[in-house]
């Protein structure tokens, strides 16, 4: 037996407004949206007023003579000026970090390739290895590492220490204007942690059977290394030297404490970035540093230039058709 049911009729659809229309859905992406920008709000935040500020800011006071404790004035290109005509600091400086990166970064790439080479030759506890070898990376730009090498090639330090042993009586290394600099570039050689491990991914990725078929064809190690793994690594090698160029242009704790602030002796250890401290923070002559500044920004920003329009005549990427 059926039961009859009554059939409830439908709502009546809501009246209209008079002029108005039906209410709208919410609109969820835009909510998102919303959510996402509250989110980011405090990262443009200090974009804004950490990053994008100063660095306007710099450029204005780079064209005036400002001291931090009087208003800056207008001076045009006056600072430009006097820094490529009237300053031989400025150019001793650019010198010594010239030769400071023209010398480490290449000894420091090639110390780092030969660590990666021997720990990926299988070695046991091939983790511990490479933390161990990678902790220079993170201490070597450290205060407490600067002091330790200012200690250690003094004149009574540990590499004096070991020349009495044999007879050789040495000198103060760091105050020596002919091995001063040297001490620094040996400092920044040590710190080899960061592009050996990025070297050692590399050479991960470089599939074994290339080198099997090369030992069939009776390619020696060394044949093998210059046919196959140097070519592939060209990439990986780019890279480094790109990083490697700009961190060493932005050196300045080193020279700091080695020379105890002066880039001394007789400016031997006068990196860039200290004559930059010098004039901004010793000599209050800020507009003169922010000029220093932008300078460097254009150096290095034309070095990372002609680095990435040489890459194409020496660095190999798997998909080219040359």
């Amino acid at each position: 037996m059926v039961d009859s049911l009554s059939l409830k009729p439908a709502p009546p659809a809501k009246a209209l407004v008079p002029g108005g229309s039906a209410p709208k859905p919410v609109n969820r992406s835009r909510r998102e949206a919303l959510t996402a920008y509250v989110f980011l709000a405090p990262w443009f935040v200090g974009l804004f007023l950490i990053t994008i500020g100063p660095i306007i800011a710099s450029l204005y006071l780079s064209f005036t003579d400002y001291s931090l404790l009087e208003e800056a004035k207008w001076v045009g290109l006056d600072n430009y000026v006097t820094m490529f005509t009237e300053d031989p600091r400025f150019w001793s400086s650019l010198k010594v970090t010239t030769i400071y990166v023209v010398v480490s970064v290449p000894l420091q790439l090639a110390f780092a390739l030969a660590l990666a080479l021997l720990l990926d030759r299988g070695l046991r506890g091939l983790t511990f290895y490479r933390s161990i070898y990678y902790l220079p990376s993170l201490l070597g730009g450290s205060v407490a590492i600067a002091i330790l090498w200012r200690k250690i090639f003094g004149a009574d330090g540990l590499v004096n220490g070991i020349l009495g042993l044999v007879g050789i009586e040495g000198s103060s290394y760091v105050n020596d204007p002919d091995t001063a600099l040297g001490t620094l570039i040996l400092l920044h050689v040590w710190t080899f942690g960061a592009p050996m491990v990025i070297f050692l991914a590399g050479l991960r990725q470089i599939p074994r059977s290339y080198y099997e078929a090369a030992a069939v064809d009776g390619a020696s190690p060394v044949k093998q290394f210059r046919s196959i793994t140097l070519p592939l690594l060209t990439p990986i090698i780019f890279f480094n030297l790109v990083l490697e160029v700009i961190k060493s242009f932005q050196s300045f704790t080193q020279s700091f404490i080695v020379s105890n602030g002066s880039g001394g002796p007789n400016d031997s250890t006068l990196f860039y970035t200290l004559y930059l401290y010098i004039n901004g923070f010793k000599e209050y002559e800020m507009g003169y540093a922010a000029a220093l500044a932008w300078v460097l920004v254009l150096i290095i920003a034309g070095l990372t230039g002609v680095n990435f329009l040489a890459s194409k005549y020496w660095v190999f990427y798997g998909d080219d058709s040359k």
